[in-house]
């Protein structure tokens, strides 16, 4: 068994995953989010964590709902014009021109996030630059 240290916490590996939790630590975090998703479609689970019941505010009635105030914006489609998405891209990311168009292209078979936990009016405008450009933008 491998010890991996994780936020204060030791993990034990057996040693027969090791290879794999090795490959899965170099990974990039959009890299992570596309295998988390082929996983869950392939297995047809739910990575999310459970939600759990609210317990009913004080007088019996249910909390109102917050409003969300981070999105993240995922490009679902690159669509017809692919090279101004492309710019769009690495304007947005600060990426590398390899990079953005690995993104734009990877959309194509897999959504991709393109920006996380984004205010909603910088995801808004966001949205707005990829979908002029030709994109299918999603805001999660």
């Amino acid at each position: 068994m491998i010890q991996i240290m994780a936020e204060d916490t030791k993990v034990e590996v057996p040693a027969k995953f090791a290879d794999l939790v090795k490959k899965i630590e170099e990974m990039s975090v959009l890299d992570l989010a596309e295998l988390v998703k082929v996983l869950e479609s392939k297995f047809g689970v739910s990575a999310a964590a459970p939600m759990m019941m609210a317990a009913p505010a004080a007088g019996g009635a249910a909390p109102a709902a917050e409003e969300k105030t981070s999105f993240n914006v995922v490009l679902a489609a690159p669509g017809d014009k692919k090279i101004e998405v492309i710019k769009v891209v690495k304007e947005i990311t600060q990426k590398g021109l390899k990079e953005s168009k690995d993104m734009v292209d990877a959309s194509a078979a897999a959504p991709q996030v393109v920006k996380e936990n984004a205010k909603k009016e910088e995801a808004d405008e966001i949205k707005k630059k990829l979908e002029a450009a030709g994109a299918k933008v999603e805001l999660k």
